[in-house]
């Protein structure tokens, strides 16, 4: 199974639409790349750091499940532009991706 990860920094005056994020943008990607192998998705809100009185070290962390690496890049090659585009809609972060292979 891949993972691909989306990770929002918490950084110092920028904004983020926790409701935007959760009702518009995910039902926007599932709808986008559930055709094309998404298999699920979740996401957390990062809510403090390891150190209770320091803030999380990152807002929001997006993951996305596929069978396939290939459907990753296929859907992102085809939908990537119309998801990337929504982004200003609820944050003016820069969002840090990653692409796993889960191991078990």
């Amino acid at each position: 199974m891949i993972k691909v990860t989306v990770m929002y920094p918490n950084e110092t005056g920028k904004k983020f639409d926790m409701d935007y994020y959760g009702n518009n943008h995910l039902p926007l990607v599932q709808r986008l790349l559930g055709s094309g192998g998404l298999v699920r998705s979740e996401w957390e809100k990062g809510i403090s750091d390891t150190d209770p009185n320091a803030p999380p070290r990152y807002l929001v962390v997006g993951h996305l499940y596929f069978n396939a690496l290939e459907e990753v890049h296929a859907g992102f090659s085809t939908h990537g532009r119309e998801i990337m585009g929504d982004i200003a809609n609820y944050t003016d972060i820069k969002p840090l991706f990653q692409i796993s292979e889960l191991v078990e």
